[in-house]
């Protein structure tokens, strides 16, 4: 039974998106502790875009509960990629990062990690408030 609440498809999605995020705020404080390095390229972290794609493709399964329920297979989901941009150069000395734009995805990169734990919160919240027949 535990197993069945843990192997939920959303936790999935949810986990995957915070893994993402953790990434993203390590290459991004990367760039912005490079911003002065002669020669040096940002990096992106790619992600939602191929977690989109995959959920136009499969769907978010269901979880199948009961042996005569439709069968349903959990995707493994999508893995973030680091991206290195080495095709722009607006400095002399090569380096194309821009720390306001850095600065401004650390911000939304933030706003984005919390908005994911806040709903894995949620989610664990009301498995708790199931497993306490609604009880405090």
């Amino acid at each position: 039974m535990l197993r069945a609440l843990l192997a939920n498809p959303q936790l999935s999605v949810l986990e995957q998106g915070i893994n993402a995020s953790s990434l993203r705020h390590k290459v991004v404080s990367n760039n912005i502790a490079n911003v002065n390095t002669p020669g040096f390229k940002k990096s992106e972290v790619v992600f939602e875009d191929l977690l989109q794609e995959e959920l136009k493709t499969t769907g978010l399964p269901l979880a199948r509960t009961k042996g005569n329920h439709l069968s349903g297979q959990v995707s493994q989901g999508s893995k973030p990629f680091i991206n290195t941009i080495n095709s722009t150069s607006f400095r002399a000395d090569d380096n194309n990062v821009d720390i306001d734009v850095e600065m401004a995805n650390l911000a939304k990169n933030n706003i984005y990690y919390n908005a994911l734990v806040n709903q894995l919160s949620k989610h664990f919240t009301n498995i708790k408030s199931a497993i306490n027949e609604g009880r405090r």
